[in-house]
């Protein structure tokens, strides 16, 4: 969009130069102090072989994937659900989903764009990377808790499901 327009809502008590001083604290405290990484795993959806029909791919397999890039976000895994098959007494449990909120001018300075259908790879340990794929790109920041006193939006609320391990495996 060509078309730019100043914000000048709470001029009095609150402007850019402010908007720019909490970002920045939040980014130390978020990329300095909690150093929470995660790996984006983007879908090339140029190269990917899908169904004309459903636009599906033909397998985990046939899926092209851009080179992968470490990002910081904000983590909060749901607790696991016990679930059973049509209430039956086969039950089963699997992690919950992951909520990343990351912060727009950070997505911006590392040129990516997280979408639907992406996956994103998160250190449960040293030795386990967890995976899931983005079911919420959280493109849509004009509710007040995606904005900064009614100011302007400055994060991105991120909800990516479980993938089990044959789906997934990384890159």
């Amino acid at each position: 969009m060509d078309n730019k327009l100043p914000i000048t809502r709470l001029g009095k008590f609150f402007g850019q130069d402010d908007f720019d001083l909490q970002l920045r604290v939040g980014q130390e405290y978020l990329q300095g102090d909690l150093n929470m990484k995660l790996v984006l795993y983007r879908v090339d959806r140029q190269k990917t072989d899908t169904d004309d029909v459903y636009l599906e791919t033909a397998g985990s397999d046939s899926i092209v994937f851009f080179p992968p890039v470490e990002f910081s976000g904000l983590v909060k895994i749901d607790p696991p659900k016990n679930e059973t098959y049509k209430e039956g007494i086969i039950r089963y449990l699997e992690p919950g989903n992951i909520n990343v909120s990351v912060y727009i001018k950070h997505l911006d300075e590392l040129k990516i764009d997280i979408r639907y259908g992406d996956y994103l790879g998160y250190p449960e340990s040293e030795t386990r990377m967890r995976y899931y794929t983005v079911v919420n790109d959280g493109k849509v920041v004009s509710d007040n808790k995606h904005n900064m006193f009614g100011y302007k939006p400055y994060y991105r609320t991120i909800i990516g499901s479980f993938v089990q391990d044959v789906a997934f495996r990384g890159v």
